[in-house]
């Protein structure tokens, strides 16, 4: 099953849990992970459905069910012609980090993609304050459940997870940077949760 982002796959999910039905068997494959693999110029931004298809030339009626998904699969068939990579091979290509030579400090470290796999995967979660295992080490658990793990937090971020603060550390705050722009973002009706 091909979708760009998470948001059919989780749409889904929600829609079978409300009606109390079972998810398919399928296998979930993100075609703007593809796209990230695929080239440098929507490595780290501009992996939005609508950009990429501008990439490759493909026209369609955006935030229509039916042609999104079509313009997914187009996204997903340009990527193989232009890699040589089939699609079964995506499979396990996407879990792998973006190796363009670029970086972003929105980017997820190195590993922490989210594996498509898991329950979890297309929300974004952020860390802020000490926590009782080390940093990588939630790290890896968040992306084996599917997180992406970013280091700040932005509009794709849809968890923070907060560990004890250091007050001396907060510059006169009571609460970190990061929880500080998550709550910004969660006043201006974007869907975070703090943890």
């Amino acid at each position: 099953m091909v979708s760009h982002t998470a948001f059919d796959r989780v749409a889904l999910r929600q829609a079978l849990g409300k009606y109390g039905l079972s998810a398919p068997q399928c296998r979930w494959l993100d075609s703007s992970l593809v796209a990230r693999q695929t080239g440098a110029e929507c490595a780290c931004s501009g992996y939005g459905l609508e950009s990429v298809c501008r990439l490759v030339g493909f026209d369609f009626v955006h935030h229509d069910a039916p042609e999104d998904a079509e313009a997914a699969g187009q996204v997903l068939l340009a990527a193989s012609a232009d890699s040589g990579i089939a699609v079964e091979e995506w499979l396990t290509r996407v879990r792998k980090p973006i190796r363009n030579g670029t970086s972003s400090r929105h980017t997820a470290p190195a590993g922490y993609e989210g594996k498509p796999e898991g329950p979890l995967f297309g929300e974004v979660i952020v860390f802020t304050g000490a926590l009782s295992i080390p940093r990588r080490r939630a790290a890896e658990l968040a992306s084996d459940l599917g997180y992406e793990v970013a280091d700040g937090v932005s509009r794709r971020t849809t968890i923070l997870g907060v560990g004890d603060q250091d007050v001396r550390r907060l510059t006169g705050h009571k609460r970190s940077s990061k929880r500080r722009r998550a709550e910004e973002l969660m006043a201006a009706g974007q869907e975070l949760r703090i943890l």
